[in-house]
């Protein structure tokens, strides 16, 4: 009897350390006695606990509070700048990397491109030179405390494996085994629009809302669904796959083998072909290409600064895309009945281009009772919200939150 004995008193010490880091950083500055009244914890254990916490540099004793008689207590508060946190972004083409302290703060980052189509290795490879560069402007004043990844396709958190990566066209990608041999750090590996919701959750738009979706617009397109301020991912880890849900029975084939999935239709490539194909029929456009030019040179980026400078097919190529997502987005709000919708990726940047249409089609199509409170807005985080969600990954291990799910326990 003694190893369980003893098992669930480690555990209950580790999950009384979480709830007093959490409560110090969520409600600090403040006092010991205030963190036993918050946490239903014994004054003994809490300040057991802060001796710990402080000892190892995460807390600090920053001010000296009021009192209503008696000693004047010390207040504490979250050490956010003594450690650091490196989160990943892996994207089509590119590998961004940051570094962040305890609070998010952008310490550095940058934006390493990747080769063509490279094998496992070389990926892997690149991967680990981004996450050197990180780790040594954090320097031994301000250590990494862990890893967190953001990838795009099909992940198994549990196991930390990029089970397919479609725009790599790789498979069962050890990332996190490959990057804890290298580094001796935990290293936690999240679906790219999993971690951006997480990101919004702790950072941007999400952090009052209990029920919300995050959708992620850019080459392909997916969704982060929080519910009851938890993360589904469903039970196989591929819950939010938005972008292939069907809005055209008669749609482009789409990479998944189906046709008229919404990521063939609304994505940033799916806008440029549209376009594409628009002037090849005939249609007049400022992006028609010269003589010595290609209409395959059109990209989206191309189609959405035509737009802002009123090209009329572009224009309409934005308004299209934004009817067809309402579409899709119609149907996730009656099927999940979420408060808020987070858009992000780069088709998103486009903003009321994209919105407004989408928004109209949404009140025009969904249940009255589906969308009385319901509000959709872009991301705050910006070009940030995967790397930033990346981050958050780590410090949701950190803190150990439990509505965060099994998974948000510490491994």
């Amino acid at each position: 009897m003694t190893k369980p004995l003893i098992g669930s008193f480690q555990l209950m010490k580790s999950l009384n350390r979480s709830l007093v880091l959490t409560t110090i950083r969520s409600a600090g500055p403040i006092s010991r006695a205030e963190i036993a009244k918050r946490t239903a914890l014994t004054p003994p254990t809490v300040t057991n606990i802060v001796n710990e916490l402080i000892e190892e540099k995460f807390v600090v004793e920053s001010e000296i509070g009021a009192s209503s008689g008696g000693r004047k207590p010390i207040l504490l508060k979250l050490n956010a700048q003594a450690f650091s946190i490196v989160g990943v972004d892996v994207g089509v083409g590119a590998i961004k990397t940051m570094l962040t302290d305890l609070d998010a703060n952008v310490i550095g980052e940058s934006r390493r491109p990747l080769p063509p189509r490279p094998d496992a290795e070389t990926f892997l490879d690149e991967l680990k030179r981004a996450v050197a560069e990180r780790i040594g402007e954090a320097g031994p004043d301000r250590p990494v405390v862990g890893i967190g990844v953001g990838m795009h396709g099909l992940v198994n958190p549990e196991e930390g494996v990029s089970v397919f990566a479609p725009n790599l066209h790789l498979r069962q990608l050890p990332i996190r085994d490959s990057l804890e041999e290298a580094f001796s750090l935990p290293v936690y590996v999240e679906n790219d629009v999993v971690a951006m919701a997480l990101g919004e959750q702790w950072f941007g738009g999400g952090r009052e809302t209990d029920h919300f979706i995050c959708v992620n617009i850019g080459v392909g397109v997916g969704a982060g669904i929080v519910l009851n301020r938890t993360l589904f991912r469903g039970s196989s880890y591929s819950a939010g796959e938005l972008g292939h849900t069907t809005v055209d029975l008669n749609g482009p084939r789409c990479s998944c083998g189906n046709y008229g999935c919404l990521q063939t239709l609304v994505s940033g490539p799916a806008i440029a072909e549209w376009v594409q194909n628009e002037i090849a029929l005939g249609r007049r456009s400022s992006l028609e290409p010269g003589e010595a030019g290609s209409l395959g040179a059109i990209t989206g980026e191309r189609v959405y600064e035509a737009a802002l400078a009123g090209d009329e097919l572009a224009l309409e190529a934005f308004r299209k895309a934004g009817r067809l997502l309402g579409i899709g987005l119609t149907n996730m709000i009656h099927t999940i009945n979420p408060q808020k919708i987070i858009l992000g990726g780069g088709v998103a940047q486009a903003g009321p281009l994209l919105t407004e249409p989408l928004a109209e089609t949404v009140r025009a199509r969904a249940l009255e009772s589906s969308v009385r409170h319901l509000t959709i807005e872009t991301s705050r985080l910006g070009d940030r919200a995967t790397a930033i969600g990346a981050v958050t990954i780590v410090l949701s291990r950190l803190f150990a939150q439990p509505h965060l799910g099994a998974e948000g326990a510490a491994r």
